[in-house]
């Protein structure tokens, strides 16, 4: 099964989730990090919502590129970086057709990068604990397959709440960032269900 994708609805919804929920992704890196999460990623978001023309034109791998370079160049903190490699890893390991295996390989590719580059692994309260159950969803296919991916994406992220920190500045509160969704992990969580609000 092939994904019908509308690139525009997707970059439109995913970009203007982030924004609506910058509140949010500001409360929550204020209880266990910087503070600053919710503000940088509204800033990435409006740089790519300023290119959408340009990305209307180009293929899911270009515009998957061109939002990975944006994300490095205008998200500040580790989140450009992170952001940046995740859309770059999935601009070249995706055909331009995928189906949900196809997705779920290239997030395989994509949290073996990340995990090169924050030396970070799934279980530490990061990003990478939403990236991975959705990819075994995604791999494993099936009925309502979009359904389960939102679904499982948004519970992924809550569950964070329950992990220790060990990477980032949430790592040095201890204990205390128990009880603390991560908020990467939220902010993934919200363009996956964004995303396939569009499918």
């Amino acid at each position: 099964m092939r994904i019908q994708m509308n690139l525009n609805a997707m970059i439109q919804g995913a970009t203007q989730t982030l924004i609506d929920h910058v509140d949010e992704l500001t409360a929550l890196d204020q209880a266990i990090g910087d503070g600053d999460h919710g503000l940088n990623m509204r800033r990435g978001a409006l740089a790519i919502q300023g290119k959408l023309e340009a990305l209307s034109a180009q293929t899911l791998n270009e515009a998957l590129r061109t939002m990975g370079m944006t994300c490095m160049s205008t998200i500040g903190g580790s989140s450009g970086p992170v952001f940046g490699t995740l859309l770059v890893t999935l601009s070249k390991e995706l055909p331009t057709a995928p189906c949900p295996a196809d997705l779920g390989r290239a997030l395989r590719a994509s949290i073996a990068a990340l995990t090169r580059l924050g030396k970070a692994e799934v279980g530490q309260k990061t990003l990478l604990d939403v990236l991975d159950p959705v990819a075994t969803l995604l791999e494993s296919g099936g009925d309502d397959i979009v359904a389960r991916v939102k679904q499982g994406a948004a519970a992924a992220a809550e569950a964070t709440a329950a992990m220790n920190a060990i990477k980032g500045r949430a790592s040095f509160l201890g204990d205390r960032a128990l009880g603390h969704v991560d908020p990467g992990s939220r902010s993934m969580a919200l363009i996956i269900g964004a995303i396939c609000e569009t499918l």
